[in-house]
């Protein structure tokens, strides 16, 4: 932790200098530990294995299509608010925000992108980006993190929505990060009244990457969808904590995780759906599907229900195991040879979640991605 100081942060902070919430987020950091796997949020983890020192903090590169008379990386005073944990306080510390801000009745027809590379091993960079939709916005925001298979680096970001009455905002991520980074990622939205919101995650990449979402409905019917697709192979693990809270009544949220894991990869999931008391009327799923494509892969899926009132409708549900015995056998009987047979039982597995993401040109070929890890498991 040495080199993730008041210095560090200084030199790192954009013109204007460090405000005084970074420099307070600086001194919180020095005074948390890493969380450790005994903790509820982080139980099966791999965080016993990361190594802070081995990392110094650097420059988030991104690069910004869509939106540009919307989008700026001015940091007002006091708006980067602290965080929950060590990973929330240094991104709020080192970070480099920046600001989504979609009008009132503003409708982009084309999405906002933001592109994160990692070109540098032995760095951790802190991605932040601000959302805020005003009153019956309509916008997409796609996000992605890439680096090559050789760059052994740590990317921290975080994502914070504010969804103003009526709006509809998509927003996307997409991890296609290589072999050695790590992802730790933190995403927050809060839906006012009558709003629509999916939040969607897909994750090809990393050595360990790591997603938790908070979604709150805090205002009189706002829905909250959450999607996501994670495939994993080799040594990887993806590892997604999702929270669906109502706090306002009549209120809506779905969430639909699918996930596969291959080789020795392993995958986690632990979801809780929390309806506080004055949430009546409210609707709320949630539901994880895993395939284990080998013998080592392991996935868990830990579905909860936290509910405080009456005259609401919630359920939620989990699956893990192999590939439909019944559907092999379907397609193989009509003379389709296994690998081609599991490959299309995986890709019609996956589409579900694929239907359901923004149209934009980075979505475009994700489904010929997760075709490429099904063929390089076939040669192998």
């Amino acid at each position: 932790m040495t080199a993730f100081n008041l210095e560090a942060a200084t030199k790192l902070a954009a013109t204007g200098g460090l405000s005084d919430v970074q420099r307070q987020a600086v001194e919180r950091s020095g005074q948390l530990a890493i969380p450790t796997a005994a903790e509820e949020i982080w139980r099966y983890s791999r965080i016993a294995e990361l190594d802070l020192s081995a990392y110094v903090p650097a420059v988030d590169d991104v690069a910004v299509t869509g939106g540009a008379a919307l989008v700026s990386t001015d940091v007002a005073a006091g708006e980067l608010a602290g965080g929950r944990d060590l990973f929330d306080e240094l991104n709020a510390a080192f970070s480099r925000p920046v600001f989504i801000r979609v009008p009132k009745g503003t409708v982009l027809t084309e999405p906002i992108t933001l592109e994160h590379r990692l070109t540098e091993s032995g760095v951790a960079t802190f991605p932040r980006l601000i959302i805020e939709a005003g009153e019956d916005s309509e916008f997409s925001v796609v996000e992605r993190f890439s680096s090559d298979d050789d760059i052994a680096a740590l990317t921290v970001p975080s994502v914070e929505l504010r969804i103003a009455h009526s709006a509809r905002v998509k927003y996307l991520s997409i991890n296609e990060l290589g072999k050695k980074s790590w992802m730790i990622a933190h995403q927050r939205a809060e839906a006012d009244r009558d709003s629509s919101t999916l939040l969607a995650t897909v994750s090809l990449g990393g050595d360990y990457a790591r997603v938790r979402t908070d979604a709150v409905a805090v205002g009189i019917g706002a829905d909250v969808r959450q999607i996501a697709l994670y495939f994993a192979d080799g040594t990887q693990m993806h590892d997604f904590r999702t929270m669906q809270k109502h706090s306002a009544p009549k209120t809506s949220s779905n969430l639909l995780f699918k996930g596969a894991v291959n080789d020795t990869a392993r995958s986690v999931y632990t979801g809780l759906i929390r309806i506080d008391k004055n949430a009546k009327g409210t609707v709320a799923f949630q539901t994880n599907r895993n395939l284990t494509l080998s013998a080592g892969a392991w996935a868990e899926s830990v579905p909860n229900l936290d509910i405080e009132t009456n005259d609401v409708k919630c359920s939620h549900a989990s699956t893990v195991g192999p590939v439909d015995a019944d559907q092999r056998f379907y397609l193989e009987s009509r003379g389709i040879p296994p690998e081609v047979a599991e490959r299309l039982i995986v890709l019609g597995f996956f589409d579900e979640v694929l239907e359901q993401l923004p149209d934009t040109p980075l979505t475009e070929g994700l489904r010929a991605k997760v075709a490429a890890k099904l063929d390089k498991r076939v040669k192998q």
